[in-house]
């Protein structure tokens, strides 16, 4: 594991004026919220055959296919998140809240009016939100093996910065502010200059706190079709504009937890913000086959999604050093060494490709007959390949195109194709429906643990074409998130658990 991680390190050691990193291939990659009508979302997410629902937009076009009339759905959640967190074996915890807009927008039906093998033909148009960044994550803990501030020094020794004065300037995002505001200085001998070090000393114990604050999410538009062959064969396909915007504000500080008021190391403070922005095209193909009246196959494949996207980063050192350098708190930021201006970078992002294999049965007498449908099971099976994430160039610029090419090296030794899983069910009692479900979401690691998992309810009413669906999704997030990774030191990882609680709530007319 360790080993993987110093490949991460080293990729992103080569070029200081580039911000990206694997963990934003992933963010934009790992999609398990799926978003959805509430009547999907209550069925564990599983829409690949099933069919004759909107949601199959966004899952599998062909099921646009079963519709013999239109649509128009409104989904409006809120979700409750409780992040808890263990790092050094000190707990923490943090929480937040959010609104969304989910699944909205129309479908329109045409049926045949002859004997055609074409009974029908539908489009559909809608948004969807597939991604929430809205979270708050926050842990702390004592360490007296390595600082925060060794990163710099790494950073200092790795480009070969051995005038001070240059190096105060060379780094603008990094280590420059740590040295103008005297965390790190040079050390001179007998010789002269033999390197820096840190006035932040992990012998003596520091308190470590990290707290990030992230807010935005991504949202498809999309337009599509459907087309039903004999009531046998669906066919369709799909167009998607994902819109991304991702803020993040983190704050991370080193305390000094020796009590010595005379050791010239009170605290320091790195913090960042980065704004992403952008937008993405991707495409959604996919067939479903009914064997029999009651079953139903379906297979669909999603494109990769195709980004272009800008981010603004900024990042300050705030320092504490009890006189050392000056009386006072320290304090210098990027915009100071760059004319007041954020780094700013473009580049384009290929998220995984996905393949969903679906299959459903419907417990019915006759199953054509929607009043004679007494409930269904469903189930997907989705394959996505992480390995196939990478960032591109579009300013044809040499190094930055380096850079990226390291980068997607480092991103295929870090991630792994993996398979996600979706079930679901439904009772109908007349015009009163009951469902649950649960997903899996599967580990995108390599070298490391990472899972989704979802369990899901809900009740559903349809009546005169009226319906309305309520939802209540529960899901456990288990992920890792290193504060700082260094060459030759173990890295310690805090450990986080998230808990949600989502209630999603769909109303819909029949046009």
């Amino acid at each position: 594991m360790k080993a993987i991680f110093l490949i991460l390190f080293f990729s992103l050691t080569i070029i200081c004026s580039y911000a990206q990193e694997p963990a934003d291939a992933l963010r934009y990659s790992y999609l398990t919220q799926q978003g959805g009508t509430a009547r999907n979302q209550a069925i564990g997410g599983a829409g690949g055959s099933l069919g004759g629902e909107f949601t199959s937009l966004f899952i599998n076009p062909a099921g646009l296919g079963f519709y013999k009339t239109g649509d128009f759905v409104f989904t409006p959640s809120f979700s409750l998140k409780n992040s808890n967190s263990t790092y050094l074996g000190s707990p923490a915890s943090a929480k937040d809240n959010s609104f969304n807009l989910g699944a909205t927008g129309f479908v329109l039906s045409s049926p045949s009016q002859n004997n055609s093998s074409v009974k029908n033909f539908t489009i559909g148009f809608g948004i969807n939100r597939v991604a929430d960044y809205n979270n708050h994550i926050y842990y702390k803990g004592k360490n007296n093996n390595s600082s925060f501030s060794e990163k710099y020094l790494e950073e200092l020794r790795d480009n070969h910065a051995t005038n001070p004065d240059s190096a105060a300037f060379m780094f603008p995002e990094t280590s420059s502010l740590a040295i103008n505001t005297y965390l790190i200085n040079p050390v001179y001998d007998s010789l002269g200059f033999a390197g820096y070090s840190s006035l932040a000393n992990p012998a003596t114990g520091l308190l470590q706190e990290n707290t990030i604050n992230t807010t935005g999410g991504i949202t498809d538009a999309s337009i599509g079709a459907g087309l039903n062959l004999k009531d046998k064969w669906f066919f369709g396909g799909s167009l998607s504009f994902p819109f991304l915007r991702y803020n993040r504000n983190a704050s991370y500080k080193e305390s000094d937890a020796s009590g010595n008021p005379d050791n010239n190391f009170n605290y320091f403070e790195a913090n960042e913000t980065l704004t992403t922005k952008g937008v993405g095209v991707n495409g959604k193909f996919g067939v479903i086959y009914k064997p029999a009246e009651q079953a139903r196959i379906g297979l669909a494949i999603h494109t990769p999604t195709w980004y272009q996207l800008t981010d603004d980063y900024t990042s300050e050192v705030i320092t504490d050093l009890e006189g050392f350098g000056g009386t006072g708190v320290k304090h210098q930021s990027n915009t100071d060494l760059t004319d007041g201006q954020p780094l700013q970078t473009k580049y384009n992002l290929t998220t995984p490709m996905r393949l969903i294999l679906s299959g459903s049965y419907l417990f019915a007498t006759d199953p054509e007959n929607v009043q004679n449908q007494h409930g269904f099971i469903t189930a997907d099976i989705e394959y996505v390949n992480y390995k196939g994430m990478s960032f591109h160039d579009v300013n044809n610029d040499q190094d930055a195109a380096e850079y990226f090419r390291s980068l997607n090296k480092t991103i295929d030794n870090l991630y792994k194709n993996t398979f996600n899983a979706r079930l679901g069910g439904e009772m109908k009692f007349n015009t009163f429906m009951v469902r649950l479900g649960g997903a899996y979401y599967g580990n995108p690691y390599q070298n490391a643990k990472s899972d989704v998992m979802k369990v899901s309810g809900g009740v559903g009413y349809r009546n005169r074409g009226f319906f309305m669906d309520l939802t209540y999704v529960y899901s456990i997030a288990k992920d890792i998130h290193y504060p700082y990774l260094l060459e030759d030191k173990p890295n310690a990882p805090a450990y986080l658990k998230n808990n949600a609680g989502s209630i999603i709530a769909t109303v819909g007319f029949k046009l």
